[in-house]
């Protein structure tokens, strides 16, 4: 019974990354928004930077989510 709250703990606390990778997501796209809407015709390179960030951020949360299903269900 122990075993099994404490891994109910482990994954949850494995997810809080999650929050940063959300807070990264919007953080880099408002920046983006801000600077396309100040310098419109660098918007394709802004965009590009923009959508590489997003992926980058995303990717911590991918790992947030791994961990926690590994906590979960191998351990």
């Amino acid at each position: 019974m122990e075993a099994a709250a404490a891994k109910l703990i482990g994954a949850g606390l494995a997810m809080i990354g999650a929050i940063g990778a959300g807070a990264g997501i919007g953080i880099v796209t408002g920046g983006a928004v801000q600077a396309m809407a100040r310098n419109p015709e660098m918007t394709g390179t802004i965009q590009t930077n923009m959508i590489l960030g997003i992926a980058f951020a995303e990717a911590v949360a991918i790992y947030c989510l791994v961990v926690s299903l590994l906590i979960l269900f191998v351990f």
